[in-house]
Formats: structure tokens, C-alpha cells, sequence
């Protein structure tokens, strides 16, 4: 199997993260979509949609998307379990893991992509060729800060985003957290349960990947 990748992606990073979770090592080529290698021909027969990650199988079989790719290795590898192994547990890290995605990770999306000088002209994902929407960088900003505040409150009743277990969805947290940065935003000082839960996944080796 071969993973193709983006070093400083947040969704390639993501699977990296529940990868090293699990242990399990895979070949890695990285995509230069800096320099627009992800439409070249080559990777478009890969993925058509022109994103990373993609996971190709040993039968040449793709999987284009991070969170398919993470459910297809809790799939063939179930331990450690980062999905749940009840019916419940597995239900709520799906609820933490869609609260996470369209409340924190779509949030600071909106406002890299509405601003950020080197995606004009492709403020979405793909090859649709989208101008951006200056005004969307605010909103994109404050829905930032209300993802914070909702995920300090989160942390303040759990130890970690799904429960009392590291799961998928405190990877999906950490990449957003740090994708955060992108446009200069992080929690607030006195979000202490969240920079306490922050901490301590930073320091899972996995958290290097």
C-alpha cells in the first residue's frame, strides 16, 4: 500500500496521526500541491478530485479521503480501537468526529482559504475553480473562537473529546487545533481544560507524525 501525502496538510496529517496510533507504517509519496502537482496528469488518474490523501491499495484500488482511510485501517486493524467497540462508543466518537469536522476543521478551512494569497482562485478543495470570499475570513474566524470555547466546555466534563479515551476524535481535534495556527488562531488563556487536553496529546509520540 502507498499513502500519498502532503506534509503540511492537515488532512494527509491526520491519518498520519491515527496511523502512528496504530503502528502501522506504510509507504509514503509526497505531493508537491504547493507547486500544483496534484493536477498533473499522473495524480489526477490517481485522484480525480486533484486531493491528498489518497490511499492506494496493493490491487491499485483508491481510497481518497482522510476519513475513510482512517475507518478503513480501524477496519483491518481493530487494536488499538480509535473508533469505539461498542455500538454506543462508536456512535459518539462519529458525533465528536462530525462536531469537530464541521464546527472547528470547515471553520478555519473557510477563512485560510478566503485569504491565503497562494489559493486565489481555489478557495474549495478539488479542481472547481472558486474565487474567494473576503467576507467569509471573518466568519471563518469567529466560528474558530466558538469552536474553542465549545471544545474547552467539552474537555472541562471529559478527558478527552469522545470520553475518557484517546480516540479519533482527539486526533481530528489536534490537527484542527494546530491548522489553527495557519491563521493565527489559538485558544484563549483562560480555556484551561482545553490547553490541558492539548498538552497531553502533543506529547503522544504519534502527535510527531
Amino acid at each position: 500500500m502507498k499513502l500519498y501525502d502532503f506534509a503540511l496538510a492537515p488532512n494527509p496529517r491526520r491519518v498520519r496521526l491515527f496511523l502512528a496510533e496504530k503502528g502501522i507504517d506504510l509507504e509514503i509519496e509526497q505531493v508537491a500541491i504547493r507547486d500544483g502537482a496534484q493536477f498533473e496528469p499522473a495524480f489526477r488518474a490517481i485522484n480525480p478530485n486533484c486531493t491528498v490523501p489518497v490511499l492506494q491499495l496493493d490491487d491499485g484500488s483508491t481510497i481518497a479521503d482522510s476519513f475513510a482511510i482512517c475507518r478503513y485501517f480501524e477496519e483491518i486493524q481493530p487494536e488499538p480501537p480509535l473508533m469505539g467497540r461498542t455500538p454506543f462508543e462508536k456512535a459518539t466518537i462519529t458525533y465528536w468526529q462530525r462536531r469537530v469536522e464541521l464546527e472547528g476543521f470547515q471553520a478555519v478551512a473557510e477563512a485560510l482559504r478566503n485569504s491565503a494569497e497562494r489559493l486565489k482562485g481555489r478557495a474549495l478543495p478539488g479542481t472547481l475553480p472558486v474565487e474567494q470570499i473576503p467576507d467569509l475570513v471573518s466568519r471563518g474566524r469567529m466560528r474558530v473562537v466558538a469552536f474553542f470555547e465549545m471544545l474547552n466546555e467539552r474537555l472541562g466534563e471529559a478527558a478527552f473529546v469522545a470520553g475518557e479515551d484517546y480516540s479519533a476524535a482527539d486526533v481530528d481535534a489536534l490537527t484542527v487545533v494546530d491548522f489553527a495556527k495557519a491563521i493565527q488562531e489559538e485558544p484563549a488563556e483562560n480555556q484551561t481544560a482545553l490547553k490541558d487536553w492539548y498538552a497531553r496529546v502533543a506529547a503522544r509520540p504519534s502527535a510527531k507524525a
